[in-house]
């Protein structure tokens, strides 16, 4: 008996997200969790807010979900990337880091899937500072379920982080094992390991001098333990079978120098995992696409090269 109302709780779970998909096929947005079960949340009268602009800022996420964005079935290669858009764990650039960065994916036949993910700086969460660890988990253990709807190869599925999306992303990378939520339906029984890992101007070490405060302050609280500062630092957290991984940054990034990208290639490097960096000489933070710097813009073809082997 108990099994079987176990499975009737997973099918209807999975079957409410999957009639989202059928209804929607093209551009889906859904939930990361069913509503009764989205976890580290309590009830308060906080917002969500987006503001508009030449650059689309959300803060204060409270409904955590992913926006799939599929590129024509005919041009589709199979691969998928998940998108973590940045924003010092306060806001999320959702445009410039996000859907911006998806429908380039698809112009190269990958899926582009953005997470918005909860943030840290928030009175309707406790726990803080796994919250964004569990909302990238489950992100991607609910895109693996729905490859086939989707028409992706659930052995190709990548992610892409930028700046603190970038740290939540090696967070994820490094931290994918780490059972963080309890379990909620079948997507729960896959794995949360990214097949590939693209990290550009990435927040990385809280432990080393180049840390970046802002997110560190946002994650962990302005006198984070030893503990929580180890753990969070990815360069400390790399194994060998954390994804091979490309690394893009700016030599004059003063927001997030570039020592982050380098202290994670090295950690890659001496546990033997496939590992590519490059250093732009200019560019500065938080540069997205580039489009306006012909020598910095050629990092998206660097990455189309790159994937081509998964």
């Amino acid at each position: 008996m108990k099994n079987r109302q176990q499975i009737r709780i997973i099918y209807t779970s999975l079957f409410a997200f999957f009639l989202v998909v059928c209804t929607y096929p093209q551009d889906t947005i859904l939930p990361l969790w069913p509503a009764d079960a989205v976890p580290n949340r309590i009830e308060s009268n906080e917002q969500e807010i987006l503001e508009k602009g030449a650059i689309q800022k959300i803060s204060y996420v409270q409904n955590p979900q992913i926006e799939v964005y599929l590129p024509s079935e005919a041009n589709s290669t199979g691969k998928a990337m998940l998108i973590f858009p940045g924003g010092g764990y306060h806001i999320l650039a959702y445009d410039w880091e996000g859907s911006d960065i998806a429908k380039f994916l698809n112009s190269k036949g990958i899926a582009g899937i953005v997470v918005k993910y909860r943030l840290p700086v928030s009175k309707s969460l406790v726990n803080n500072q796994f919250v964004p660890l569990q909302d990238a988990q489950r992100a991607m253990r609910l895109v693996r379920y729905m490859a086939k709807t989707w028409n992706i190869d659930d052995k190709k599925i990548g992610i892409i982080g930028f700046s603190a999306g970038g740290h939540l992303a090696s967070t994820l990378g490094t931290h994918f094992e780490d059972e963080v939520y309890n379990y909620v339906d079948g997507a729960d029984l896959l794995s949360a390991r990214p097949d590939f890992m693209a990290l550009v101007y990435p927040v990385i070490s809280f432990s080393d001098s180049s840390v970046h405060i802002g997110s560190k302050k946002a994650l962990l609280g302005d006198e984070p333990d030893s503990e929580s500062i180890i753990y969070f630092s990815n360069e400390l957290q790399v194994s060998e079978n954390t994804p091979p991984t490309i690394l893009f940054h700016a030599a004059d990034d003063k927001a997030v120098p570039p020592e982050n990208s380098l202290l994670f290639f090295q950690a890659l490097n001496q546990k033997g995992v496939p590992a590519e960096l490059h250093i732009y000489p200019e560019g500065g933070h938080g540069f997205s696409l580039a489009t306006k710097n012909p020598g910095l813009s050629k990092w998206t073809q660097h990455l189309h090269e790159w994937s081509l082997q998964f």
